[in-house]
């Protein structure tokens, strides 16, 4: 089996773990209302995208 010959420091540890945290989603202004949705998406509030109503609210 592997088996660590060295306990991992905190340093190393944390190092490779640099990659693994959660990212904020873009936001874009929806051009009808100015609600904030994510890009390419129909808007939740007014249901618009591209400029034409999708989605009759």
């Amino acid at each position: 089996m592997a088996v660590p010959k060295r306990r991992t420091s905190k340093k190393v540890k944390n190092q490779r773990r640099t990659h693994k945290k959660l990212h904020v989603p873009g936001m874009v202004e929806c051009s009808n209302c100015g609600e904030l949705t994510k890009p390419h998406r129909v808007c939740k509030s007014c249901g618009h995208y591209d400029g034409k109503e999708v989605v009759n609210g």
